[in-house]
Protein backbone atom coordinates (compact mmCIF):
# COMPACT_ATOMS: atom_id res chain seq x y z
CA UNK A 1 0.00 0.00 0.00
CA UNK A 2 2.45 2.39 1.11
CA UNK A 3 4.51 1.34 -2.36
CA UNK A 4 1.50 1.45 -4.37
CA UNK A 5 1.16 5.25 -2.27
CA UNK A 6 4.15 6.81 -3.63
CA UNK A 7 3.98 5.48 -7.44
CA UNK A 8 0.37 7.40 -7.46
CA UNK A 9 1.78 10.38 -5.67
CA UNK A 10 4.95 10.24 -8.60
CA UNK A 11 2.52 9.83 -11.03
CA UNK A 12 -0.01 12.95 -10.48
CA UNK A 13 3.25 14.75 -10.21
CA UNK A 14 4.62 14.33 -13.02
CA UNK A 15 1.04 14.56 -14.64
CA UNK A 16 0.89 18.23 -12.82
CA UNK A 17 4.58 18.62 -14.31
CA UNK A 18 3.66 17.85 -17.60
CA UNK A 19 0.60 20.69 -17.71
CA UNK A 20 3.33 23.37 -17.30
CA UNK A 21 3.33 25.03 -20.39
CA UNK A 22 2.68 28.29 -22.42
CA UNK A 23 1.06 28.42 -25.91
CA UNK A 24 1.61 31.49 -27.82
CA UNK A 25 1.87 32.77 -31.64
CA UNK A 26 5.01 34.21 -33.70
CA UNK A 27 5.09 36.74 -36.06
CA UNK A 28 7.57 36.96 -39.16
CA UNK A 29 7.25 39.16 -41.63
CA UNK A 30 9.60 40.11 -45.04
CA UNK A 31 9.10 42.55 -47.47
CA UNK A 32 10.16 41.07 -50.95
CA UNK A 33 9.40 42.10 -54.85
CA UNK A 34 7.41 40.05 -57.27
CA UNK A 35 9.32 38.13 -60.20
CA UNK A 36 6.68 37.36 -62.44
CA UNK A 37 4.82 39.94 -64.33
CA UNK A 38 1.57 39.38 -66.43
CA UNK A 39 -0.76 41.62 -68.18
CA UNK A 40 -3.86 40.49 -69.92
CA UNK A 41 -4.77 42.98 -72.57
CA UNK A 42 -8.06 43.09 -73.55
CA UNK A 43 -9.13 45.06 -77.07
CA UNK A 44 -11.96 45.05 -79.79
CA UNK A 45 -13.63 47.19 -82.16
CA UNK A 46 -17.38 47.98 -83.47
CA UNK A 47 -18.67 47.74 -87.06
CA UNK A 48 -21.46 46.89 -89.22
CA UNK A 49 -19.40 44.69 -91.39
CA UNK A 50 -17.92 41.98 -89.75
CA UNK A 51 -14.58 42.11 -92.56
CA UNK A 52 -14.08 46.00 -91.23
CA UNK A 53 -14.44 44.89 -87.36
CA UNK A 54 -11.67 42.24 -88.09
CA UNK A 55 -9.59 44.74 -89.51
CA UNK A 56 -9.47 47.04 -86.99
CA UNK A 57 -8.77 44.16 -84.29
CA UNK A 58 -5.77 43.09 -86.47
CA UNK A 59 -4.14 46.61 -86.92
CA UNK A 60 -4.81 46.41 -83.50
CA UNK A 61 -2.57 43.65 -82.98
CA UNK A 62 -0.08 45.06 -84.72
CA UNK A 63 0.38 48.26 -82.79
CA UNK A 64 0.22 45.88 -79.71
CA UNK A 65 2.79 43.90 -80.69
CA UNK A 66 4.80 46.92 -81.71
CA UNK A 67 4.47 48.91 -78.46
CA UNK A 68 6.10 46.04 -76.71
CA UNK A 69 8.60 45.25 -78.98
CA UNK A 70 9.58 48.76 -79.02
CA UNK A 71 10.28 48.53 -74.79
CA UNK A 72 12.57 45.54 -75.47
CA UNK A 73 10.45 43.08 -74.64
CA UNK A 74 11.08 39.66 -77.09
CA UNK A 75 8.08 38.33 -79.25
CA UNK A 76 7.66 35.33 -77.25
CA UNK A 77 6.47 37.68 -74.27
CA UNK A 78 3.36 38.14 -75.78
CA UNK A 79 1.25 35.17 -76.34
CA UNK A 80 -2.71 35.48 -78.36
CA UNK A 81 -5.44 34.06 -75.11
CA UNK A 82 -8.79 34.03 -76.64
CA UNK A 83 -10.90 36.04 -79.15
CA UNK A 84 -14.40 35.95 -80.07
CA UNK A 85 -17.71 37.34 -81.79
CA UNK A 86 -20.82 38.82 -80.51
CA UNK A 87 -23.43 41.06 -82.83
CA UNK A 88 -26.92 42.75 -81.30
CA UNK A 89 -29.31 43.96 -84.74
CA UNK A 90 -31.00 47.35 -83.43
CA UNK A 91 -33.81 48.34 -86.10
CA UNK A 92 -32.68 46.15 -88.37
CA UNK A 93 -29.23 47.21 -88.25
CA UNK A 94 -26.49 44.57 -87.40
CA UNK A 95 -23.21 45.61 -85.12
CA UNK A 96 -20.67 43.22 -85.08
CA UNK A 97 -18.63 42.88 -81.87
CA UNK A 98 -14.53 41.47 -81.93
CA UNK A 99 -12.43 41.25 -79.16
CA UNK A 100 -9.28 39.84 -78.79
CA UNK A 101 -7.06 38.89 -76.00
CA UNK A 102 -3.30 39.29 -75.57
CA UNK A 103 -1.50 37.94 -72.50
CA UNK A 104 2.21 39.33 -71.38
CA UNK A 105 4.56 36.85 -69.40
CA UNK A 106 7.83 38.40 -68.40
CA UNK A 107 10.42 38.28 -65.09
CA UNK A 108 11.62 41.67 -65.95
CA UNK A 109 9.92 43.64 -63.39
CA UNK A 110 11.34 47.37 -64.06
CA UNK A 111 10.48 46.24 -68.45
CA UNK A 112 6.76 45.55 -66.56
CA UNK A 113 6.47 49.07 -64.67
CA UNK A 114 7.37 50.92 -67.66
CA UNK A 115 5.08 49.80 -70.29
CA UNK A 116 2.40 50.20 -67.39
CA UNK A 117 3.69 53.60 -67.12
CA UNK A 118 3.17 53.67 -71.08
CA UNK A 119 -0.04 52.27 -71.35
CA UNK A 120 -1.85 55.37 -72.62
CA UNK A 121 0.44 55.18 -75.70
CA UNK A 122 -1.77 51.97 -77.10
CA UNK A 123 -4.89 54.37 -76.29
CA UNK A 124 -3.49 57.41 -78.79
CA UNK A 125 -2.46 54.70 -81.33
CA UNK A 126 -6.31 54.20 -81.26
CA UNK A 127 -6.54 50.90 -79.58
CA UNK A 128 -9.63 50.67 -76.92
CA UNK A 129 -8.56 48.88 -74.10
CA UNK A 130 -11.33 47.29 -72.07
CA UNK A 131 -11.90 47.16 -68.44
CA UNK A 132 -10.13 44.35 -66.36
CA UNK A 133 -6.63 45.06 -68.87
CA UNK A 134 -4.35 45.12 -66.31
CA UNK A 135 -0.58 43.97 -65.22
CA UNK A 136 -0.63 41.59 -62.31
CA UNK A 137 2.14 41.08 -59.72
CA UNK A 138 3.56 37.87 -58.08
CA UNK A 139 6.03 36.44 -55.85
CA UNK A 140 6.85 32.96 -56.93
CA UNK A 141 9.61 31.62 -54.61
CA UNK A 142 8.00 31.58 -51.10
CA UNK A 143 9.77 27.94 -50.84
CA UNK A 144 13.14 30.07 -50.72
CA UNK A 145 12.43 32.11 -48.00
CA UNK A 146 10.16 29.74 -45.82
CA UNK A 147 12.38 28.02 -43.45
CA UNK A 148 13.91 31.09 -42.42
CA UNK A 149 10.44 32.91 -41.95
CA UNK A 150 9.15 29.60 -39.92
CA UNK A 151 12.53 29.79 -37.79
CA UNK A 152 12.19 33.70 -36.91
CA UNK A 153 8.53 33.03 -36.30
CA UNK A 154 9.55 30.87 -33.69
CA UNK A 155 12.24 32.48 -32.25
CA UNK A 156 9.33 35.52 -32.06
CA UNK A 157 7.51 33.28 -29.98
CA UNK A 158 9.71 31.86 -27.57
CA UNK A 159 10.38 35.55 -26.97
CA UNK A 160 6.95 36.11 -26.03
CA UNK A 161 7.36 32.71 -24.02
CA UNK A 162 10.14 33.72 -21.78
CA UNK A 163 8.22 36.55 -21.17
CA UNK A 164 5.17 34.24 -19.60
CA UNK A 165 7.96 32.31 -17.97
CA UNK A 166 9.46 34.87 -15.92
CA UNK A 167 6.59 36.89 -15.06
CA UNK A 168 5.46 33.77 -13.35
CA UNK A 169 9.08 32.67 -11.81
CA UNK A 170 9.54 29.80 -14.68
CA UNK A 171 11.41 28.87 -17.19
CA UNK A 172 11.50 28.23 -20.75
CA UNK A 173 11.68 24.28 -21.64
CA UNK A 174 11.71 22.80 -25.37
CA UNK A 175 8.87 22.97 -27.51
CA UNK A 176 5.62 20.86 -26.65
CA UNK A 177 4.31 20.85 -30.16
CA UNK A 178 3.86 23.40 -32.49
CA UNK A 179 1.33 24.49 -35.98
CA UNK A 180 2.72 26.44 -38.38
CA UNK A 181 0.29 29.14 -39.76
CA UNK A 182 -0.50 30.10 -43.15
CA UNK A 183 1.46 32.27 -45.13
CA UNK A 184 -0.02 35.14 -46.60
CA UNK A 185 1.34 37.62 -49.43
CA UNK A 186 -0.38 41.17 -49.70
CA UNK A 187 0.22 43.99 -50.78
CA UNK A 188 2.95 46.00 -49.20
CA UNK A 189 1.46 49.27 -48.84
CA UNK A 190 -2.00 49.64 -48.33
CA UNK A 191 -4.72 47.12 -46.91
CA UNK A 192 -3.86 43.82 -47.45
CA UNK A 193 -6.02 41.87 -49.46
CA UNK A 194 -7.96 44.99 -51.10
CA UNK A 195 -7.17 47.47 -53.53
CA UNK A 196 -3.43 47.18 -54.66
CA UNK A 197 -2.92 43.43 -54.09
CA UNK A 198 -1.67 42.07 -57.10
CA UNK A 199 -1.02 45.67 -59.03
CA UNK A 200 2.30 46.26 -57.09
CA UNK A 201 5.48 44.48 -57.51
CA UNK A 202 6.07 45.69 -54.08
CA UNK A 203 4.79 42.18 -51.65
CA UNK A 204 4.95 41.95 -47.29
CA UNK A 205 5.25 37.84 -46.69
CA UNK A 206 3.49 37.55 -43.26
CA UNK A 207 3.50 34.19 -41.57
CA UNK A 208 2.23 33.19 -37.72
CA UNK A 209 3.15 30.08 -36.26
CA UNK A 210 1.43 28.61 -32.38
CA UNK A 211 4.27 27.21 -30.38
CA UNK A 212 3.44 25.35 -27.08
CA UNK A 213 6.37 25.20 -24.70
CA UNK A 214 7.46 23.59 -21.72
CA UNK A 215 7.48 25.23 -18.86
CA UNK A 216 10.61 24.35 -16.48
Amino acid sequence: MVAGGYLLGDGLLRAKEAERSVTVRGLAERDVTADLATWTISYSASATDLGEAQGKVRSDTQAIEAFFAGLGFPESALQPTGANVSSYTNRGVTTYTVRQRLSLRTNDIARAQKAVARQFDLVSRGVFLEEGSGMSYTFTRLNDIKPEMVAEATKNARASAQQFAEDSGAGVGPIKDATQGYFSIDARDGVGGGWGKSDSPYKKVRVVTTVNFNLD
